[in-house]
């Protein structure tokens, strides 16, 4: 397993492994329940997806820019190279934690903060 969670292989081997769901398959604007098992696979790739601390950063990046930014915006927050950014953009879209617009050859993404409350539902069944 490499520092940012990929497998060695590459990060489209994460998809194979059944961990993230290929952009896609996204779902519907409105959420439909989900079952016990469905909502523990989400919490899973939601997990997997912040396990790095570059895509936290990513998150609290937008979630400071009220929630929206362009992919250079972002991009320019790091230090590290172009590839390394999308491929981060790309897991948290995988996880669908970040869905984007693409307006000319500027893509702006939005936090989906709903799929990011799995884990705060998750986190209270440890309150006292």
């Amino acid at each position: 397993m490499g520092a940012d969670g990929a497998d060695p292989r590459g990060p489209h081997d994460l998809r194979s492994r059944g961990g993230l769901k290929p952009a896609a398959a996204k779902l519907p604007a409105v959420e439909k329940k989900l079952s016990a098992v469905e909502k523990l696979a989400a919490l899973d790739e939601v997990v997997t997806a912040i396990a790095h601390p570059a895509r936290r950063q990513i998150l609290l990046t937008l979630h400071f820019r009220g929630g929206t930014a362009t992919a250079g915006e972002i991009a320019a927050r790091f230090e590290h190279a172009w590839p390394t950014t999308t491929r981060h953009l790309r897991v948290l879209e995988d996880a669908r934690l970040l869905a984007h617009d693409k307006v000319g050859r500027t893509r702006r993404y939005r936090l989906d903060r709903e799929r990011l409350a799995l884990v705060t539902e998750w986190l209270g069944w440890f309150e006292t």
